[in-house]
């Protein structure tokens, strides 16, 4: 199915009445994106350009760029969601649970909800056999935690158009790689709706820091803009607010105390509250909404 056929178009103005936990206008969603980057293949991202201006293997420089953000920037990131008593929604590859096992067992025991993120970061495209990928992270995630995730989000947000069949084949109750709405929607396929979850490109580390280089100030600058406006376009219809983040991006020094001053922020703020994705999809799924 292409995607017009999966997604009804539907306004803000559709939306029925209804109301998150304690009363909270907008649930900020924060996502902790915890990835296996395979010294054998070329790296998901640079931040340094080889030498020759071509991509050489092994690539060493980049890929100890990502192993120091789960040495040391996970746990810069585990202590400040820790000492606000916030706990994100953890997007994992499947094999960190046994390449990076201390860094999964932390999460898990620290109540982190863990979302499937492709079993090694790789694009979804390049995976010769997707059913086999799902499914093994799936397990790897079970495995880990005792509990299957209950949603996917694909390595770079990739999708091809059969990946939400199998993922609701494979028994995933959300995705996030649809980010068209402030709310989660319905996606239709061949073994019944899948509800998109609303990730984020604008409040995400990659696009503001890797991509358009803006310093450390810069997504929490979008982050208070962004509450400040769903707080007051809320009305009798919440909002969700997605802030995406990288180890080894914002978990580095020169970033790390910006982001909890963000989250501080964000906190003092009425009618806030900070939700996982179990939660909101459970609020989603029995708020009566039809979209």
């Amino acid at each position: 199915m292409r995607p017009e056929q999966r997604l009804r178009y539907f306004t803000p103005g559709d939306r029925p009445p209804s109301a998150l936990p304690n009363g909270a206008k907008v649930a900020v969603w924060p996502v902790v994106n915890v990835e296996n980057w395979l010294i054998d293949n070329p790296m998901p991202r640079q931040v340094l350009v080889a030498p020759t201006g071509a991509a050489l293997l092994p690539d060493i420089a980049n890929w100890g760029w990502h192993e120091y953000g789960m040495r040391v920037g996970f746990w810069r990131f585990l202590e400040a969601f820790q000492k606000r008593g916030i706990r994100p929604t953890l997007s994992v590859n499947g094999s960190v649970c046994t390449a990076y096992p201390r860094v999964a067992q932390a999460a898990h025991e620290a109540g982190w909800d863990f979302m499937g993120h492709g079993h090694v970061q790789v694009p979804t495209h390049k995976v010769p056999d997707q059913r086999a990928m799902i499914r093994q992270t799936i397990q790897a995630i079970q495995d880990c935690t005792g509990a299957p995730p209950l949603g996917w989000l694909g390595p770079g947000l990739t999708e091809t158009l059969e990946t939400a069949d199998l993922l609701a084949e494979a028994g995933l109750r959300y995705c996030a790689d649809w980010v068209v709405d402030d709310l989660p929607c319905r996606l239709e396929t061949a073994h019944g709706p899948l509800i998109t979850m609303p990730y984020s490109v604008e409040l995400n580390d990659i696009p503001v820091v890797m991509i358009q280089h803006h310093d450390e100030q810069e997504l929490p600058r979008r982050a208070r803009l962004h509450a400040a406006r769903l707080l007051a376009e809320a009305g009798t219809t919440p909002r969700i607010m997605c802030i995406a983040i990288h180890p080894y991006i914002t978990g580095v020094p020169h970033r790390i105390a910006a982001l909890e001053a963000m989250l501080d922020d964000l906190a003092a703020m009425p009618g806030v509250a900070f939700l996982q994705a179990r939660d909101i999809l459970a609020w989603y799924e029995g708020s009566g909404d039809p979209n």
